[in-house]
């Protein structure tokens, strides 16, 4: 029960990798704020996270005895983010741990000078500013308690450039950026700032993950090929499994890495090794 005691708060949790990083810290001991927007947005060609699916987070919390808010949040609009940590601190009274999770794979699949306006300022207003608000939102009483860590999701785009994907490599390598300007900011209050940079990780079933399909179909790789050719380019010969990264982000989580702070825990089989 690494998390005992511990109130947690996860954006895009209503699938994929915010789920089982839900569930892994219900395990481990911790009540949880379930964060997502639960709702198509206009750009991104793909559908998003349910009102259905972020409920069947929570009762996979739930049997576990854990606590759980939910609440419908997009990290794009600064009011919805602070309405939703206030709720929180109403309910447990604090947010000690915050993992910024949603996060968008498309619009992408273009060359960088194909990008056109919309498209780029989507992406980082998701996948960068989305985090930067959570981090403000939650940020001012984990100082103040002097206590807390922040635990942000980029990818290895944050480490390494991928071809068709300017903006999402963009967004990430400034998510990285952010981490450790944020761990510095906060290290004299003991706030802890880390990033995770998961691989591919594989799109798992009973997650109803379906980040890995989307970059494939951006890529135009079809979709019965997909698993197989991410696979031929992992030197362990093996996607990510979901659960790899949830264990990444319970130990930044924990007081176990209390120490720990502007790290980056890679978590790709060695992909960025190379």
């Amino acid at each position: 029960m690494r998390l005992r005691d511990k109130v947690v708060l996860v954006t895009g949790a209503a699938r994929g990798l915010g789920r089982v990083t839900a569930v892994a810290c219900a395990e481990q001991g911790a009540d949880l704020v379930l964060l997502d927007v639960c709702a198509d947005v206009p750009g991104v060609p793909y559908p998003l996270g349910t009102p259905g699916q972020l409920e069947h987070t929570a009762a996979l919390c739930r049997e576990t005895g854990a606590a759980v808010l939910t609440a419908v949040a997009d990290v794009r609009d600064e009011g919805s983010v602070r309405a939703a940590v206030a709720l929180a601190e109403e309910r447990f009274g604090r947010v000690d741990v915050a993992v910024n999770n949603a996060g968008i794979a498309a619009p992408s699949g273009k060359p960088v000078h194909g990008i056109d306006e919309d498209e780029w300022s989507l992406m980082l207003d998701v996948d960068l500013s989305g985090a930067w608000r959570v981090i403000r939102a939650v940020g001012g009483a984990m100082c103040a308690r002097r206590s807390g860590s922040i635990v942000n999701i980029s990818s290895t785009a944050g480490l390494v450039g991928y071809r068709h994907f300017a903006g999402y490599v963009a967004a990430k390598h400034g998510l990285v950026g952010l981490t450790k300007a944020a761990a510095l900011d906060f290290a004299p209050m003991k706030v802890r700032v880390n990033a995770v940079c998961p691989g591919s990780v594989r799109d798992d079933r009973l997650t109803e993950g379906r980040m890995l399909a989307e970059i494939a179909r951006s890529l135009e790789v079809p979709h019965e090929e997909h698993e197989g050719a991410f696979t031929e380019a992992q030197p362990m010969n093996a996607l990510v499994e979901p659960a790899d990264v949830a264990a990444a982000v319970v130990y930044l989580a924990a007081d176990e890495s209390r120490r720990v702070t502007g790290s980056v825990l890679t978590v790709d089989g060695g992909f960025s090794a190379r």
